[in-house]
């Protein structure tokens, strides 16, 4: 048994080694997917947290409550729902995108959305509470206030999104079910890890495994050197 995961360990370090191309081929579709989803979530995402963060109107507890839960949405419920509405008896089945990357990048834009969406409202809401006086006192209005909280909040917003990308890129559950796994069309990382695995081709898998876990240590790398540098220049 030693033997055998031995040996395949040593089949997985080569496919990443000679960079084998089905290998890089899922590698590449998981970026694209993933990194997709991440940006249309933080173009949503950042300017709700902000708009939440400054303003004050009938409604607003309830809606950040109804973020931080989202927060926590299992991911085969997003993918059930997003189905449903891209199935051909849905009401956007028109539109053709189901078991396409397309409606990947959708499912994961969901998850993502809330995400980036409640933490940057917390950490804006916080540069608020600190500078609201100042920026009242130079005139600003509450979207120029707004707008000025995210371009000095910015380090901390992009650990944020890296959270965010972090998150989409690991995700199996919603992309299963919306994109297929179709082999050379909509297999990502993670779907492709699952479907190895059950079929006992460890090597491919293991080799996904190695990447994926590879890329989850650079973001936090990046997320702390992002900090880092925040704070050695802002203090």
């Amino acid at each position: 048994m030693m033997n055998d995961l031995g040996q395949a360990f040593a089949q997985a370090f080569a496919l990443v080694a000679r960079l084998d191309p089905q290998l890089l081929d899922i590698v590449a579709l998981s970026l694209k997917v993933s990194l997709t989803a991440v940006i249309l979530a933080a173009l949503v995402g950042l300017p709700l947290g902000a708009v939440l963060a400054v303003e004050r109107f009938r409604g607003r507890q309830a809606v950040v409550v109804l973020l931080n839960a989202l927060m926590g949405l299992p991911p085969v419920v997003v993918g059930l729902l997003v189905y449903l509405l891209l199935s051909r008896a849905g009401p956007l089945g028109s539109f053709g995108i189901l078991f396409t990357p397309a409606a990947m990048i959708v499912a994961q834009a969901i998850l993502v959305t809330p995400i980036v969406a409640a933490l940057s409202r917390q950490v804006l809401e916080d540069a608020w509470r600190e500078y609201e006086e100042q920026l009242r006192s130079l005139g600003a209005r509450r979207m120029t206030a707004a707008i000025t909280l995210l371009w000095d909040t910015r380090f901390s917003l992009v650990t944020i999104v890296l959270a965010g990308f972090g998150r989409a890129a690991a995700e199996v559950g919603a992309v299963m079910i919306v994109g297929g796994n179709i082999d050379g069309v909509t297999r990502v990382m993670t779907t492709t890890i699952a479907l190895e695995t059950s079929k006992g081709d460890l090597p491919l898998a293991l080799g996904l495994g190695v990447i994926l876990v590879g890329l989850v240590i650079m973001l936090n790398a990046a997320a702390s050197l992002i900090r880092e540098a925040a704070l050695r220049r802002y203090g």
